[in-house]
Parts: structure tokens; sequence; C-alpha cells
């Protein structure tokens, strides 16, 4: 492709679009960037990267939608969190101008083979303990995608030989047209993220695009104990290599007498015991078994494997002990942004709970998480758009110790007072953190302030 002939439009000014706008400056198009936020409210957030853009003559259409203007663009490259059906875009698709996701675009230009994840929950997780395995294995490792890196701030460094690990969202695949991983991976697959997709094989078919484009020279890792994504070993052309927590499988990866093993061929390979896990819980069991298989069909040797998974400690806000403060102990999940998570960072702690929830309403039902509470939860501070849904579907559930606060900091000195020795705080909203923060880690670092705050 001639770059130099190329007018692109960049739609959304967040972290990929600015990476995407930048990668195709330096390629040599002509790019307009846009958002409809004004210049003054982005100036807030991102006055660096506006001052750097305009040092690269990207031009900013800020605080208006190019509708008028789209019959001139011969490229649309849309950031993840940007709505597919929105007017000039559906205005695009009648003039046939390519819209592309910001990793479609980095996949065109990849020099190098790509693991794929996604699915719902413990794609972090998954992503970060692969890219670790992998780095061991090859150290021209780059992880990338929705984990918080761009991929296209990664791809020109990228040779022949390296790899790329990404933690790929189904906002992601929605755009993407020859996306072709070496090995992609679907975890699970619960409800979420339904204010977008409308109905939940909506979402569904945006996660089997993943594999989409995948041929039996390439492999497709799925959880056979999940029902939806057991049925996907079917509908790839991929090899499907499987991973299951629950039973022993002919070809894949498992867990039988509290041992991971994984079997690929006639070879069976022990990896390690349960208990030699630094990350607690079964779906972290879940994730590991999924590196586990991601690795092997990479052809990672079972003994680079078993070293990186004994020695790893999981990831940043994602059921990360915080402090112990009077005998409370502080837990930050602020990755849990449905409910199918929050739920599992209630099952991890093994003291009573004053949790932290709400935020951002994705149309979840929220009676599954409330149930889950079972005597564990002795106390819910609620916050952000969900909180008055949250306290009525609690009531109407049995559940009454529940305190509404319009901040994390208010949250957190509320949960100081109400929590007793013995007790843990869990911050695991159920929900997405977009109304009140810029981002899940925003919210994650935040209450972690706030507890290291407590200490005076």
């Amino acid at each position: 492709m001639d770059w130099c002939k190329k007018n692109v439009l960049v739609v959304g000014m967040a972290k990929s679009g600015i990476s995407a706008a930048k990668l195709c400056s330096r390629l040599g198009a002509k790019v307009t960037i846009q958002d409809v936020k004004s210049k003054e409210e982005l100036m807030k957030s991102v006055k660096e990267e506006i001052d750097i853009l305009d040092s690269m003559a990207v031009y900013m259409l800020l605080g208006e939608e190019p509708t008028d203007i789209i019959d001139s663009f011969d490229l649309i490259v849309l950031s993840p969190g940007v709505p597919t059906d929105l007017e000039f875009l559906n205005k695009a698709r009648q003039l046939q101008i390519p819209i592309w996701s910001e990793i479609e675009l980095a996949f065109v230009l990849c020099p190098c083979p790509v693991i794929a994840i996604t699915g719902t929950n413990g794609k972090t997780t998954t992503t970060t303990l692969v890219g670790e395995i992998m780095k061991k294995y090859n150290p021209g490792t780059q992880v990338v995608g929705n984990i918080g890196i761009p991929f296209t701030e990664k791809v020109e460094e990228l040779k022949k030989e390296d790899l790329v690990v990404a933690e790929i969202s189904s906002f992601q695949l929605e755009s993407i047209h020859t996306f072709k991983p070496k090995v992609s991976a679907i975890l699970n697959i619960t409800p979420d993220h339904l204010n977008r997709h409308k109905s939940l094989e909506n979402y569904v078919a945006a996660k089997e695009r993943i594999f989409e484009n995948q041929d039996e020279n390439d492999y497709c890792v799925l959880n056979d104990d999940d029902d939806i994504c057991s049925k996907m070993k079917h509908k790839t052309k991929a090899k499907a290599l499987l991973f299951s927590r629950k039973k022993e499988l002919n070809e894949g990866a498992f867990l039988k007498d509290n041992k991971i093993w994984v079997r690929l061929g006639k070879e069976d390979e022990a990896i390690c015991l349960t208990e030699e896990l630094r990350i607690p819980g079964n779906h972290n069991i879940e994730n590991v078994l999924a590196a586990v298989a991601i690795s092997v069909s990479m052809g990672v040797p079972p003994e680079i494997i078993r070293d990186v998974v004994i020695h790893f400690k999981g990831v940043e806000h994602r059921i990360e002990f915080v402090d112990k403060i009077d005998g409370v102990e502080y837990y930050n999940d602020s990755k849990a942004t449905n409910v199918d998570a929050a739920i599992i960072g209630i099952q991890s702690m093994k003291a009573p709970v004053v949790l932290i929830g709400g935020g951002m309403d994705k149309g979840a039902d929220f009676s599954e998480w409330i149930d889950a509470f079972d005597g564990k939860v002795k106390a819910l501070i609620v916050m952000g758009e969900t909180a008055d849904k949250i306290i009525k579907t609690a009531n109407q559930k049995g559940f009454f110790n529940i305190k509404k606060v319009s901040s994390i900091e208010e949250a957190v000195r509320l949960a100081k007072e109400t929590a007793q020795k013995g007790d843990c705080v869990l911050l695991s909203p159920a929900c997405a953190s977009w109304d009140m923060f810029k981002s899940y880690e925003e919210r994650g670092k935040l209450f972690k302030k706030a507890v290291y705050a407590l200490r005076g």
C-alpha cells in the first residue's frame, strides 16, 4: 500500500486512536483525527499528545462529526471505544470506504506471527502470563492490545523472527478484515457489553471473529468447560486445542489429581501442581491451563512453561493485595468490570467481605452477583451510574446493608469504618469505570491511593 497517497481518518482520541494516527502519519499518509469531545475537554487529559500530533501535521477535527467530508477519506481507523453504527460510519460503508480497527491496521504491517487472546474474563492475566512465557522462549516478544499498549505503538519495532501476544476485545474484533493470528484463544463467554452488542448472540459473533481467517495451519485454543466456547471447535477451520479444569482431555491442557497436564499427540507432560501456583482461585487455574495450551501450540518446551508459571504473581488490578491496616486486608479487583468477574473476586476472599461496587451501566443484571454474596459479604458500598440499580436488586434479594457514596475516597473511608479486624475490603465493581474514571486502571490506582492514605 502506498501510504503517501492515502487520506486517513482516525476516529477517537483515546490511546489506540492517537497511536494509530501517529503511525499513519509516520508512514506518510495525510491524517485527520476526530473526536466528539472539544479541544478544551481533551486538553485536560491528552495535552501532550495534542502537541505531538500538531507537530506531525495531523489535522484535528474536534467537537463535531465528519459526516459532510466523509467521502474525502480513503481509509477509516476506529478506536475500540467508538460505536460502529454511527451515522458517518454507515455513510462510509455506503461509499465502500474501508473501516479498520486499530489492530487490523497494525496486523497489515506486522511481519511476525501473532497470538491473539480474547474472552469475557481472564484476558489480561492470561495474556500477561503467555507474554512472560513467550519472552523467555523468544526475547523478541511484544505484549500489546487491550492490555494497555496499542499494537500500532510497537509494530514498527517488530522483525520477522519476533512474536506478538495480543489481548483482544470484542470491540476491536468488530472491524477486522484480514486479521489472522497463528494462535487464537477464547477463554470463556458470559454476557458482557450488551449495551453495545445488543444481544449475547452478537457478542459471541464478535468474539468468534478472532478465528474467522485462520486455517488448518493455525491453532484455536478453547475452553471445553464453557458450553459456548466448546461449540466453537466445530466452527473454526484451525486446529482446535482445548483446555479443561473439570475433565481429562484426549488432547490439550487439563487438571488431574491437582496437577496441570498437557497432552499433544501421544506425549503427556506434567507442568506443575496447583499448590505451586502463586495466583489463587479456580479461575486462575483456568487461565494457567489456557496459557499452557497456547504456549505448547507455539512449540515452547514444557520446562520453560513450568518455570514461568510457578513464578508468576498475577497482574495489577485483578484481586491484587494492597495493604493490611488494623487487621483488615484491602484488595484491588478493579479489573472486574462485569458480574462474572466480580463473583470470582468474592469467591477468592477467605474472610468476611466489605464490598465496594458499581460504575458505568453496561446493561447487566446484578441478581447473580448479589446471590454470590451468600453470607460472605457483610456490607456493600456502591457508587456510579448503577448504584440505585444495584440497591434495588439487592433489596429484592433481601440484602439491605448498603451505603451509597459519590467517590472512591469516600468508599474507602466508609469501608474502614465498617470493617472489623479479620475482615477484608474488596473493590470488585462488576461494572465498567468510564462513568467516573478514564479506565479501570485509574479506578484501581485511586483505590490504592485512598487505602494508603488511611495510614496517614
